[in-house]
């Protein structure tokens, strides 16, 4: 896919609503499309964060793995959304566990290029920060309703 083909299909992603198009264009340059099958593994707890994923269709489950019930899924990611926080934080390991729950298609986003763009750019920093920021305290507070359910607690 061409540069411009790729910036396009970035731009109607609600993800980048209203991000200035330069920082577009870089994101672009750094994308490419992937596809995983049902049940394929995305990526698992541990294993370097490398990429993050823009979804265009699909689901996606985010899972921990509990001793007592094995993969529990904590969140469904779908169209629309973004999977993957752990590349903005050191030292850029997954928290958890992503596996496809039907054919998904994603945009994959090279996170390194990513990351040395932001530390010459405070305000592309600022930008996707500003992003992600929502994303990371959603995924959080997933894992605590699931955690306490597992767990029967009450609040």
């Amino acid at each position: 896919m061409n540069a411009a083909s790729m910036n396009a299909l970035l731009a109607e992603h609600p993800f980048f609503d209203g991000i200035p198009p330069q920082y577009l264009d870089l994101i672009a340059s750094a994308a490419s499309e992937a596809r995983y099958e049902r049940r394929e593994l995305i990526f698992h707890e541990g294993d370097e964060a490398s990429v993050f994923h823009v979804m265009r269709r699909g689901k996606v489950a985010i899972e921990i793995f509990t001793p007592d019930r094995g993969p529990v899924a904590i969140e469904t990611i779908n169209t629309g959304e973004v999977l993957g926080w752990s590349w903005l934080i050191e030292p850029h390991r997954w928290h958890f566990d992503a596996q496809a729950i039907e054919p998904t298609e994603v945009i994959a986003i090279d996170a390194g290029k990513i990351r040395e763009s932001m530390a010459a750019d405070s305000a592309l920093s600022n930008e996707l920060l500003r992003r992600f920021v929502p994303i990371i305290v959603g995924r959080l507070q997933a894992t605590r309703m699931q955690l306490l359910d597992l767990y029967h607690v009450d609040t």
